[in-house]
């Protein structure tokens, strides 16, 4: 009897798929283990973001945290943690220090391989989501996060796609054995993508049914909102109403209200993706109803609604530094200047970089926008200490005691490509490996 080779055929080409796969979605850079040693960073100039830039500073970090920072701090070392292991002390002279940069609206983690399926898990199926969290899907051995990290970028906002209410994001650092470890205690932080016709037909006909379409998505979004807070309100959300024998459908959408109760108690944040003035005036007035915490991602119009934008007390994360202007008749360099309009117009905001391996341009966006009306301390700001506050974290982001260990050594400006040059990365105090993939290709065909 003769047997089919299919079988046979499938199993190879499966296997060779997930051969070509494997080192795709594997790093081979071996996270640092806890910091046991506290380290000394002596003699940089110390980019503290929240008191100016200090020259020939020492920098001490014990048990992931700062614990001092100013000159000559050698006699200030903790005599208990020095004699279980020595100190590890860096010389930094003529070096320049900073803080982690804060990389936001990141696909990091949920994406490899943007052409390969497979690889893609940044978006869920359905219009309301709120209930998916990002930590499910992030997968820290990517081959892109060390090469993201090796710019200087220790902390990333982990972010889900989607066409409404998309779900939760999470903040993370990039040295990490599983989502356990990389997890960095932030607010909550729903999402949701306001409707847009992105391309406006010209036949009236097909015009019409755009504008149609596009109110019946908002309308669905509205709903679903109005729905969470009628949870809210109600006894099940208080745990006073003990129905066992709730419908399937009913116990689906109440996990979802569930999930939205921190947004109605104002413990979490609404990011609402929003780029054009009539998006976020009415992203403004969802959150003028519900009393929401809100920031704007996107937000290219946004400093034309400063006032509005004031009153009800958001902030802004700012993606399209490196963009074209949106509209034909604006100015080409508008996207590198609207950074200092946020400023001038009195916004909180931070940059952020949409996108997965290519968010390692970040501190380059962050040098554009101080060539555009920015200083260069508001620039550097922008993507360290500002960022931390957005995300509503307050010990990330500055060079200060009680912040978090995690801090830059380099050669160079951060902000400048041309002279930025990373010696040393602390994350929580554990200095990591800063090999990667794109280091190892480099050195690859040097030698061919």
């Amino acid at each position: 009897m003769k047997h089919s080779s299919k079988p046979v055929l499938f199993a190879a080409l499966l296997g060779a798929i997930c051969t070509t796969l494997a080192p795709a979605m594997a790093s081979d850079i071996v996270p640092t283990p806890k910091q046991i040693r506290s380290v000394l960073i002596k003699n940089a100039t110390v980019h503290t973001v929240s008191q100016g830039v200090l020259s020939n500073t020492d920098v001490l970090i014990e048990n992931g945290k700062i614990t001092a920072v100013g000159p000559q701090l050698t006699s200030q070392i903790n005599s208990a943690t020095a004699e279980t292991s020595d100190t590890q002390v860096v010389d930094a002279s003529g070096k320049h220090l900073y803080p982690g940069l804060i990389a936001l609206d990141t696909s990091l983690g949920l994406v490899e391989i943007e052409m390969s399926r497979p690889t893609v898990d940044n978006a869920e199926v359905g219009y309301i989501n709120p209930q998916i969290s990002t930590a499910t899907a992030y997968n820290p051995d990517s081959e892109l996060i060390p090469t993201i990290r090796f710019n200087g970028i220790t902390h990333a906002q982990i972010v889900p796609s989607g066409d409404a209410i998309a779900g939760q994001s999470v903040l993370v650092n990039l040295d990490a054995w599983t989502i356990e470890d990389a997890l960095a205690p932030s607010a909550g932080q729903f999402h949701i993508y306001w409707p847009q016709i992105k391309r406006m037909p010209e036949d009236e006909k097909e015009k019409t049914k755009a504008i149609e379409k596009n109110q019946q998505a908002i309308d669905q979004l509205n709903i679903a909102f109005e729905d969470g807070y009628r949870y809210f309100l109600s006894d099940k959300a208080k745990g006073k109403d003990n129905n066992k024998d709730e419908d399937p459908q009913s116990a689906t959408n109440n996990l979802r209200w569930q999930a939205m109760l921190p947004l109605y108690q104002g413990k979490a944040t609404l990011f609402a993706h929003a780029d054009s003035v009539g998006q976020i005036e009415q992203v403004i007035a969802l959150t003028k109803k519900y009393q929401f915490k809100l920031v704007i991602v996107g937000g290219y119009d946004a400093w034309r609604l400063a006032s509005s934008l004031r009153e009800v007390k958001a902030g802004v994360i700012y993606p399209h530094t490196l963009s074209l202007p949106k509209r034909k008749d604006e100015p080409v360099d508008l996207p590198f200047k609207i950074p200092s309009l946020l400023t001038n117009a009195g916004i909180p905001f931070a940059l952020g970089f949409s996108s997965d391996w290519n968010s390692r341009n970040l501190p380059y966006a962050a040098g554009y926008s101080a060539a555009y009306g920015l200083t260069p301390e508001q620039a550097l700001k922008s993507i360290t200490l500002d960022a931390a506050k957005l995300l509503g974290v307050e010990d990330l982001g500055a060079i200060a005691v009680g912040y978090q260990g995690s801090v830059v050594l380099s050669e160079g400006d951060i902000l400048d490509p041309m002279t930025n040059k990373i010696e040393a990365i602390w994350i929580e105090g554990r200095q990591i490996d800063l090999n990667n993939r794109h280091q190892q290709l480099y050195q690859k065909y040097l030698k061919r």
